[in-house]
């Protein structure tokens, strides 16, 4: 039995000790089933909800951009817009110098003409060449004409110069005559000869002839005025320098909002060079980078609810995944991590998983590349 304290009244502080005892055991035993309750609701949460998503908030707006870029070399004469400008397909955006494409075209226009004109010659030509050959042909007509009559001079002058050799030892013939008569034999050969070699003459010039005319004919056979490997050769060259002068206007090859424009009007740009970008702010997508022990259920084509820290968690946003990135941003770093080294600690790596976005939504709430983003993919469906 408990000694009584007459100043502080020890008796009745055990009793008050002994009654807190059965109040703090019904507290500990509420804080317990507070703590089961929970923890049950929390895991019967997580089996029914929690378990069929995946969240991060390491996510970004990106944007496949376009470069624009000349296709010729000229002098920049205008710049139509300005950093942040919306701009639709087909603007200009910047103009060249068009002076040398000009006389370019110019320069191509008439060689075409001069190429059109020497098909045309060229076929003229040929009919002159096949003239030549036709009177090359009467040539060896009138040639062989000549040789039959010389053949028979020839035979004449032969047998009179024999008969007279025959008749001059008996003195029935003077010698004035015999003279003659071999004089005359002599020119009938010649003249034999002579008719041969005209003969000769006129068939090789007509092989001449005929060799002109094959080879003028190589050139326009099987073509027309419109076909010719010449015509069409100068028809590229003045399709090319029309293309030139049209590229001498620089127009926005997509819709969307200029930025990191760096073109001043005189400067003097090249082929290739980059003269500004364009971002086109309806056709948007979130790279989300989740960590790997969240992507065994993650397939394409499941549905993705965002937020955007720009209009926080009133505006939300519903796409899809369309595909997952074929290696985590380490691995295609300039320098990887090496973990050969011995010295090694494991790090979870993440993963880019490319989300697209609703173009409907984007327009109510356009967003911009680079933003921030919250991504919750529902892996419940596969």
């Amino acid at each position: 039995m408990a000694e009584a304290d007459p100043n502080f009244g020890g008796e009745r502080t055990d009793e008050t000790t002994a009654g807190r005892r059965p109040l703090r055991k019904r507290l500990l035993t509420y804080v317990a089933g507070a703590v089961l309750i929970g923890g049950v609701g929390f895991g019967a949460w997580y089996a029914l909800v929690g378990s069929h998503y995946v969240s991060t908030d390491n996510a970004y707006v990106g944007a496949d951009t376009a470069s624009v870029t000349p296709m010729v070399a000229a002098q920049v004469a205008a710049v139509a817009v300005a950093d942040t400008q919306a701009v639709r397909k087909g603007d200009t955006l910047v103009r060249l110098d068009d002076s040398d494409a000009r006389i370019a075209l110019a320069q191509a226009e008439a060689d075409l003409a001069k190429v059109r004109r020497q098909y045309g010659q060229t076929s003229a030509t040929s009919a002159a060449l096949a003239a030549q050959v036709q009177a090359r042909n009467a040539d060896i007509a009138r040639a062989r004409a000549q040789l039959v009559s010389a053949e028979a001079d020839y035979e004449r002058a032969r047998v009179d110069l024999a008969r007279r050799q025959r008749l001059a030892p008996n003195g029935a013939v003077s010698g004035e005559e015999l003279t003659a008569a071999t004089n005359s034999f002599s020119s009938a050969r010649a003249n034999l000869e002579l008719a041969r070699a005209g003969i000769a003459q006129a068939s090789s010039t007509r092989g001449a002839a005929a060799g002109e005319l094959a080879a003028n004919d190589a050139l326009i056979s099987g073509t027309t005025a419109a076909t010719a490997p010449e015509v069409l050769a100068a028809q590229a060259r003045l399709a090319q320098a029309r293309l030139d002068l049209e590229r001498t206007v620089i127009r926005a090859p997509i819709d969307g909002v200029i930025t990191r424009r760096n073109v001043q009007v005189g400067q003097r740009v090249a082929p290739g060079a980059q003269l500004m970008l364009i971002v086109p702010v309806g056709q948007l997508y979130v790279d989300a980078n989740f960590k790997e022990g969240q992507l065994a259920k993650v397939k394409i084509g499941q549905a993705v609810t965002l937020k955007s820290d720009l209009y926080g968690g009133d505006v939300e946003y519903h796409g899809k995944v369309v595909g997952l990135s074929g290696g985590t941003g380490s691995s295609f770093a300039l320098i990887p991590a090496q973990n050969a080294t011995g010295n090694w600690i494991k790090v979870v790596q993440r993963l880019p998983v490319r989300v697209a976005l609703d173009p409907k939504e984007l327009q109510a709430h356009p967003l911009r590349v680079g933003l921030s983003m919250d991504a919750e993919i529902d892996i419940s469906r596969n």
